[in-house]
């Protein structure tokens, strides 16, 4: 590919489609916002890079030389491509209004998708989401290698170094079988969480190894069986299989499919933090936070009282 500079520049392109157009030397200066004499002068020189003469001047006007009106299609369609290069650097500069490839965490895309969509299409309407919904370990190396731009996930995983946007705290709540007799109000605690046999989400959940981790600490037995999805343990819990945590982000879509009760923990209460990250110091930042920003206003997490 030749690189070389040509030796003309686009103002001068631009000058002669507009004498070719308006076939006045005045006229075309007053559409160029430019003085009459500044374009002669750098028509003259587009002429003479070019070795060919593009206009004749009479006394009726301006005439089109046969090389201008060849050369003058060809300078509007490289006009044209130089204006569109310029509206793709202007929408490529806006995040907003381009499409975001984004990361969720399986134990909050079927919660807060539905609650922030609508939200984030309403206030932008020209920016395209792609979500991709997976576990936090993949989302992170998918983070750092720049297949996506952001991720929503629990601050309270390893995710290395990066920037991010708090969208809301998430508190963890004990569901429990109806007509057990754990089937009561009140806050859990400890003694019944000992009591109790807890399934957990299997290996790579965030969610479970927080769970995981706060049952340990309590001295809470856990059953062998490892489950998928929240949907799944709660289903589980209904069977009277056992008790499980929940986020509280999860309760009102999932008590509404099990017959479960669902009560707080005493304080201090597991929780996790829920945030939009990205990259350090990517250049994206400024937009990701007004992306947060909606996102966190229209996430709505379950309060359960005693």
């Amino acid at each position: 590919m030749n690189l070389a500079t040509p030796p003309f520049t686009l103002r001068q392109l631009q000058y002669a489609v507009a004498v070719a157009e308006a076939l006045n030397f005045r006229k075309a200066a007053v559409q160029c916002a430019v003085s009459q004499p500044s374009l002669s002068a750098q028509l003259a020189e587009l002429e003479g890079a070019l070795g060919v003469r593009l206009f004749e001047r009479d006394r009726s006007g301006v005439v089109v030389t046969p090389a201008g009106r060849t050369l003058v299609a060809p300078a509007r369609a490289v006009l044209e491509e130089a204006r569109a290069l310029t509206r793709d650097a202007h929408q490529a500069g806006d995040v907003l209004a381009g499409t975001l490839r984004l990361g969720v965490i399986p134990t909050v895309a079927p919660y807060l998708l539905p609650q922030v969509m609508p939200a984030l299409r309403k206030t932008f309407p020209r920016l395209t989401t792609l979500w991709r919904e997976e576990k936090t370990a993949p989302l992170s190396v998918a983070l750092a290698n720049g297949s996506l731009e952001a991720v929503v996930v629990a601050l309270e995983a390893n995710l290395g170094d990066v920037d991010h946007a708090v969208l809301a705290i998430d508190p963890f709540v004990l569901a429990v079988p109806r007509k057990s007799p754990l089937d009561h109000d009140g806050p859990v605690g400890l003694k019944e969480l000992k009591q109790s046999e807890v399934l957990v989400l299997e290996d790579g959940h965030c969610f479970g190894d927080q769970a995981i981790a706060y049952c340990e600490k309590k001295g809470a037995p856990q059953l062998e069986f490892r489950a998928t999805s929240l949907g799944t343990l709660t289903q589980m819990v209904a069977a009277g299989a056992g008790v499980t945590l929940l986020p509280s982000l999860s309760v009102d879509t999932e008590v509404k499919r099990a017959a479960v009760r669902v009560r707080p923990f005493e304080k201090p209460a597991p929780h996790r933090t829920l945030a939009l990250a990205w990259r350090k110091g990517s250049p994206l930042g400024p937009a990701l936070e007004k992306l947060a920003a909606v996102m966190r206003e229209h996430t709505a997490v379950a309060r359960v009282t005693s």
